[in-house]
Order: C-alpha cells, then sequence, then structure tokens
C-alpha cells in the first residue's frame, strides 16, 4: 500500500473553520475538507507509468478499492485531504481568493525511491473556495485533462500527470458555451500527480491581504520541499529562487511553442511554481499555423493568452510573482534580475529549439534569426497545419538537389507534392504563396549546406523534436463521443499512440493527418470554453 506524508498541513498554516462552506479563508494556506461520496465511482482508464511512479500495483487500479479512493469515496490511511488557498490574476486583472474550487488534495505519496507526489482529485466537490461552483466536473473536460497530462510528458513538456479518470455514476448540469442552454453531462474525475501543485497565486493571495508572516513561511516551505538544492541559509537564496522559477517557466513556454499548444488560460493561478504546465482547460493544439489563434471562447475578442503571446504573458505572470515576493523581498534589484533572467533564458533556449526543429547543427544568429522570421511569415500566406508541415520538412534531401542546384529542385510542383499534406486548402496555394515558399525554401537549403550533415543525421534531429501525434482537439473530443456512450477503447487507444508521439506507429496514420473539414467548428474540436 501506498506510504503518505502531508507536509503541507502539518507544516502551514490552515484553516481553523472545520465545516466545509464557500467563504473567504484568511491566515491559511489550506482547509481540511474530505471529496464528496459519489453514487458509483468506476475507472475507466489509468496511466500505468504513473502508476509506476507512485509504486501501485496495476491489479490495484483495476479494482473497486481503486475506484473507491480514486473516485473520492474512500480514504486510504495515512491521506489528509485539503484544498489550497491561493488567489490570482485572470485575464490581466486581480480575481481576489481563487483557490482549490473543485480540487482536493489526498496527500503526499512516497514512493520506494523516496520521491514524493502530490495526488490531487479534481472534480471531486465543493470546498470553501469553490464560491458559486457545486465542484464536480464533467467527463468531456476530465477526458481532455487525462489525456493531455500524459500527451504532453511523452511530448517531452514539463507538466503535471493524470493517474486515473473515474466515471462517478452521475450526472453534473452545465451550460458548455455559457449560450442559456445547459444539459446534463456524465460526472467524472481526474486524479493529478506532481510534486507539487503550488502555483504563482499562493503567494499572490498573502501579499495581496497584507499577510506576510504567512506569505515567509510559505515560501520558506516551498524553498525547502520543492527546491531542496538550494541553501535555505544562503543569504542570496530567495533570489536565486526566483530566478530559478523564472528559467523554468521559460523553458516550459518554450516547449509550449515547439509543439505547438496553446494553454488557453493562462492566470497566475494556473501557473506552476515548478515550471510544469498545469491546468488543461481550454486548451488546443496550433493546427494551421496562427500566432494570433486561441482556443478559449472567453479570449476570443482580446486573444491574450494566444499562442504567440504565450511568452509575453508568462513574463507578466512572474512580474506579478514577483510584486507578491516584494513584501519580504523589498529589494528591486534581485527581482528584475530574476524577470531579466527569463528574457534571456527563453531568448537561449528558442534559439536551440528552433535550430532542432530546423535541423541546423546550432544556431546561428547571423543567418537564422532572418531565417525564422521569413519562414513565420510564409506559413501564415495559407493555412498550413504546423506538425505536418515539420515532419515534412524533415524529409527533404539534400542529395536531391539537381545539376542546376536548388533552383532545378525548388519548383512548383515539388512544393505542392512535398508539402500537399500540410495544406488545408491547396486551391489557395496560389502563385504568390509558391513563390515566397520558394523564396524561403531556397534560403533554408542553402543554410542546410553549410551545416556538412547526412540526411539521416539531420532527418532523425528533426523528427525528435517535431512530434508526428499530437492531441488536436478532434481528435480528443471523439474520444469523448465514444466515452459519452459507453465505450472507453478510444481514450485507451489515443493514450497508447500518444505515448510515443515521434515515432511512426503502423495503422495510426488517422492520428497524425491534418484537422479533417467537419470538425472545423464542430462543438469541442476547435475553440473551447472553460465550462467543465
Amino acid at each position: 500500500m501506498i506510504s503518505f506524508d502531508n507536509r503541507f498541513v502539518d507544516q502551514l498554516p490552515g484553516d481553523a473553520e472545520q465545516r466545509n462552506f464557500c467563504r473567504q479563508v484568511f491566515g491559511s494556506c489550506y482547509s481540511l475538507v474530505k471529496p464528496t461520496p459519489v453514487l458509483q465511482p468506476s475507472v475507466i482508464a489509468f496511466s500505468s507509468d504513473v502508476a509506476g511512479l507512485l509504486g501501485i500495483e496495476l491489479d490495484w487500479m483495476q479494482s473497486q478499492q481503486a475506484a473507491s479512493v480514486l473516485g473520492g469515496n474512500e480514504l486510504l490511511p495515512g491521506m489528509k485531504p485539503f484544498a489550497a488557498c491561493y488567489g490570482g490574476h485572470q485575464f490581466g486583472n486581480w480575481a481576489g481568493q481563487l483557490g482549490d474550487g473543485r480540487a482536493i488534495n489526498l496527500g503526499e505519496a512516497i514512493a520506494s525511491s523516496g520521491q514524493r507526489w502530490a495526488m490531487q482529485l479534481k472534480g471531486s466537490g465543493r470546498t470553501p473556495y469553490s464560491r458559486s461552483g457545486d465542484g464536480l466536473a464533467v467527463l468531456r473536460s476530465s477526458v481532455r485533462e487525462f489525456l493531455c497530462s500524459e500527451a504532453m510528458h511523452h511530448l517531452g513538456v514539463p507538466t503535471t500527470r493524470a493517474l486515473s479518470l473515474v466515471l462517478t455514476g452521475e450526472q453534473v448540469t452545465r451550460d458548455m458555451f455559457y449560450d442559456g442552454r445547459p444539459r446534463k453531462e456524465p460526472g467524472a474525475i481526474v486524479c493529478r500527480v506532481a510534486p507539487s501543485f503550488t502555483r504563482f497565486g499562493n503567494f499572490e493571495i498573502f501579499a495581496h491581504r497584507h499577510e506576510n508572516e504567512t506569505l515567509q513561511m510559505l515560501v520558506d516551505f516551498t524553498i525547502a520541499n520543492d527546491f531542496p538544492h538550494l541553501d535555505p541559509n544562503d543569504p542570496d537564496v530567495l533570489q536565486k529562487w526566483f530566478a530559478e522559477v523564472c528559467v523554468r517557466t521559460a523553458e516550459m513556454v518554450v516547449h509550449w511553442m515547439r509543439v505547438g499548444f496553446v494553454h488557453g488560460v493562462m492566470n497566475t493561478d494556473n501557473m506552476s511554481i515548478l515550471g510544469q504546465t498545469i491546468d488543461y482547460g481550454p486548451y488546443g493544439w496550433l493546427e494551421g499555423y496562427d500566432p494570433d489563434w486561441t482556443p478559449n471562447t472567453t479570449d476570443s475578442a482580446h486573444h491574450r493568452y494566444a499562442f504567440g503571446q504565450q511568452p509575453q504573458v508568462a513574463h507578466w505572470n512572474l512580474l506579478q510573482l514577483a510584486n507578491a515576493l516584494w513584501p519580504i523581498i523589498e529589494q528591486e534589484a534581485p527581482l528584475q534580475e530574476g524577470l531579466d533572467r527569463y528574457l534571456d533564458a527563453f531568448k537561449s533556449a528558442y534559439q536551440s529549439m528552433m535550430a532542432n526543429k530546423l535541423g541546423l547543427r546550432k544556431w546561428d544568429d547571423a543567418s537564422d534569426a532572418g531565417l525564422t522570421q521569413q519562414l513565420d511569415s510564409v506559413l501564415q500566406l495559407v493555412e498550413t497545419d504546423m506538425s505536418i508541415f515539420y515532419r515534412r520538412l524533415a524529409r527533404i534531401s539534400l542529395d536531391q538537389v539537381s545539376p542546376e542546384g536548388i533552383d532545378g529542385l525548388v519548383t512548383d510542383d515539388w512544393l505542392l507534392r512535398h508539402f500537399e499534406d500540410a495544406y488545408y486548402d491547396l486551391s489557395k496555394v496560389n502563385r504568390e504563396v509558391l513563390s515566397q515558399t520558394q523564396d524561403w525554401m531556397k534560403s533554408y537549403l542553402m543554410r542546410l549546406s553549410q551545416d556538412h550533415r547526412s540526411d539521416v543525421e539531420r532527418s532523425a534531429q528533426m523528427d525528435a523534436v517535431n512530434p508526428l501525434y499530437v492531441l488536436r482537439n478532434y481528435i480528443a473530443q471523439q474520444s469523448i463521443d465514444l466515452a459519452e456512450q459507453g465505450d472507453f477503447s478510444e481514450i485507451v487507444r489515443v493514450l497508447q499512440v500518444l505515448k510515443n508521439p515521434y515515432q511512426f506507429q503502423q495503422g495510426m496514420d488517422a492520428y497524425a493527418i491534418k484537422r479533417p473539414e467537419w470538425a472545423r467548428h464542430k462543438a469541442g474540436c476547435s475553440m473551447l470554453s472553460c465550462s467543465s
């Protein structure tokens, strides 16, 4: 059986009120609260990889006790469930107290390796932080979170993980698009797993309330437990800690940009202190390349959290964290240094990432800055699938260059044949599109020729960072549609495919094609709301 610890509860101040009702909670990092029992919990999918991390036997994951525990009906010995108190900036505005409104932390599982993993049930009932909500979650959002958590991990993106997906046997009423047409949907619970679920907002709430003593306690706890490599007695420990948070955040966002992931709701309460992707709500995968695209219907007017805005938003969010830390640091220089470290770390990691995506030995600013800027423009000339484009780009061989040179290779017919699968509407690939694409391609091939690498070496490098399989929204929605009919096999199949996103898998071509036209405007296949 899993061994549990409860450092967050044991070492930090908690809510003295024992009753579970919605309220403002002051001077407390958490409130003790138990999950709400559900009618008929059943495990419909689980990650064997995450079970292995926790030291859980796979037989147990298929037991009725697993369904009971992961559905919120039973606590294992040592569990001390709680909901965390935090605030946050939502869409650029201070929102006040938020907190775990539908997530309940069960405790920290201690693996045989000594690694601690916080286990959290999302959709397990009302907490003091639920505001006007019921604390529940529906199957569609839970499937999306379960699949994307694991998909991102296997893509190499820092992320929280997902252990299980549990059907509750109950119906939950939701207005999916906030259009006054609510309907009942199957309820479900995801068990999320991470070293820590602490967010920027955990610190912001105490700073905004001038609860500096509690803020200091949380900072000390976080450094000691989540950043144990830092010396707490170092007089510069706060500066080093904030700088590391900035660097980790930069590296995470670079990974998002690499694979075409759009978080959709980068509020400060959705930013992990560990630089891990957290809270999979109205996310999306960039299909037709458009830096201004957002999958979030709530953001459709302003595009604050669009794909191309993510690096700037992360920097802004870190500024809000810096403001929250000001009461205990009271020095501008260390905080500014951390913010500058973000910019430097992002630039360096982004350049290295783009060099890998393009198959270059290393980044050369003199030539590659212009090359990538030109590519950014070319990809927007006509709707072009980002994932497929880069995989096709890796198939180019310099050995194909004709005696006439590069011009002899990059013809209209060759471009259309080579990138046909990436274009959503070939009829729009007109003379102007072909001309600009040819210009870029010639510059790119000239740049490749300077590296003097074999095609095999270059394509292997590119295929290692440019995924073949990503969790396109329509693929997730197909899994949801079947699951709502009682067929959970597609969830299992998609999870298996996404465990090897960079390698060709026989018989799985359907998961590596561009979005079908029927999915362009189908609910859940493009834009999504925060409703779950």
